[in-house]
């Protein structure tokens, strides 16, 4: 336990206060969540796979995320082969003709992607957000023929003559998941990584579509605005552009048009490089757009001899380090399930499920589809510490570069999560003393250890507040999150 008398040991006092508060959508925090591509293609087949990642991802007793982006394909040239993951060829909603032209909506093409959809938006609940989002418009619409991108990577892929075309796609597919499926969507990413030079024809690994910044990727924002208001889905925002980077991301809101500007409801990027992210953050303050955190992960790694944790750990700190650089209003993860073992593997590729926790993995989870069974891992647990209590609606609080807060001002508590990548235990100090009053303990879960005996989401005895300062330690190698209640501004 923490030792008064030992005050010297006490590292980096942790203020927690208003001045940090987020800013960003009036201070409204919108959720954690993560794309169901590619995984949802995959185990969609399965009912009993899509209800148990759905529980396992989205309900109250799992990770309660609440924000799920559903991957519109492209679809590919029917005599292409080359994707040769299991799970990455996204079947489009149009059969093309290439002989006559004559194109047929096709709408049981993408079944089990949208198996999981039902069930991910059924257990979020009210709080559910669906973000429809295109890696490549159909290779018809495509200069290559190919809807992994083009003859050379850094030429538009899309044809100048197709833009309406596309954008009317996506409409229409947006049309049919809200009046078939009873799934109300609320925003659209019509570009995915669009300014970089990663999508060439024939790849091996995915769709993707090169778009250049400025009159290009405006024409596209601009068209899907007008597609999507034509069907009577003015309330489907429009975001742009998700490119790779915080970096890119600046020069592709630098280069719109001021009609594309308008037609944006918000601003999303990625985070693999985080290169001017304080200039993105600048930028969202001087212009005033809502800014989301739309997708990342990595295979990184934390802590001092972490075992199984050091994947944790490197995820639970790149959330931190996101939303404390951008201060964004959702942060969201590529994938949750990006390895799975079968002896069989699908659609004529094989699968992959071996990762070592200690050595880092995408994803969080892993699927067996000969058992029916997803295995969890530390990194899912350290991806609760923070999802399961930092709700959408709260204010975030940003205190230092290995912890987060919120703010729930209705519920009047705090939330605040810690992360110690040492391997010794480590004192910590939160000054809550700008509130006018704060409660007389907190509520402490912790993640750490290894994935066979470590904790899980492990509650611990309450921790008592002195005035209004809450002193604790933090175990090796760990995620905590303490919520302290009667807590107000």
């Amino acid at each position: 336990m923490y030792n008064k008398n030992n005050m010297k040991e006490v590292l980096n006092m942790k203020k927690v206060t208003h001045k940090n508060f987020s800013t960003t959508n009036n201070g409204i925090f919108e959720g954690f969540g993560t794309s169901i591509c590619w995984w949802g293609h995959r185990v969609g087949y399965s009912d009993e796979l899509a209800q148990k990642s759905a529980k396992l991802f989205f309900s109250e007793d799992g990770l309660g995320l609440n924000i799920m982006r559903y991957n519109i394909g492209g679809g590919d040239d029917p005599t292409h082969n080359h994707i040769k993951r299991s799970d990455s060829a996204i079947p489009g909603y149009i059969d093309y003709n290439k002989e006559t032209g004559e194109k047929v909506w096709n709408y049981e093409a993408d079944r089990n992607q949208l198996n999981v959809l039902e069930h991910c938006y059924k257990a979020a609940g009210k709080d559910a957000w669906v973000e429809v989002f295109s890696n490549s418009p159909p290779y018809f619409m495509t200069v290559s023929g190919c809807s992994s991108g083009g003859k050379c990577a850094t030429d538009n892929n899309l044809k100048e003559e197709c833009v309406t075309e596309f954008a009317e796609y996506l409409a229409q597919v947006s049309e049919y998941i809200e009046t078939e499926k009873g799934i109300r969507i609320r925003s659209v990413a019509p570009m995915n990584e669009p300014n970089t030079n990663y999508w060439s024809m024939n790849s091996p690994k995915q769709e993707g579509c090169h778009i250049d910044p400025g009159k290009r990727q405006s024409d596209v924002i601009v068209e899907t605005r007008k597609a999507f208001d034509k069907k009577g889905l003015s309330h489907i925002i429009v975001a742009g552009s998700d490119e790779t980077s915080t970096s890119r991301q600046v020069t592709a809101y630098k280069k719109y048009t001021d009609e594309a500007k308008k037609a944006l409801g918000r601003i999303s990027t990625h985070t693999y490089m985080v290169h001017r992210m304080k200039t993105l953050s600048d930028l969202r303050k001087k212009e005033g757009f809502n800014l989301w955190q739309s997708e990342t992960d990595w295979s990184g790694t934390a802590g001092e001899n972490a075992g199984d944790m050091a994947s944790a750990l490197w995820f639970a700190k790149k959330i931190i380090k996101d939303i404390n650089g951008l201060s964004p209003s959702a942060w969201i993860m590529w994938l949750t399930i990006d390895l799975h073992r079968s002896k069989d593997g699908y659609g004529g590729n094989p699968d992959w499920g071996d990762y070592d926790e200690s050595k880092g993995f995408w994803g969080l989870t892993c699927c067996d589809h000969d058992k029916q069974e997803i295995i969890l891992t530390q990194k899912y647990y350290a991806c609760g510490q923070f999802s399961r209590y930092i709700r959408p609606g709260m204010t975030l609080i940003h205190i230092d570069k290995e912890t987060l807060g919120a703010y729930d001002k209705e519920n009047k508590k705090v939330v605040i999560v810690a992360v110690n990548t040492k391997g010794k235990n480590k004192k910590a100090e939160f000054d809550l003393s700008d509130f006018t009053k704060v409660g007389s303990k907190a509520d402490v879960i912790v993640t750490s250890g290894n994935t066979e005996v470590g904790k899980k989401w492990h509650k611990e005895n309450s921790a008592q507040t002195e005035g209004k300062i809450l002193k604790t330690v933090l175990e090796p190698n760990s995620v905590t999150t303490f919520i302290i209640e009667n807590t107000s501004i």
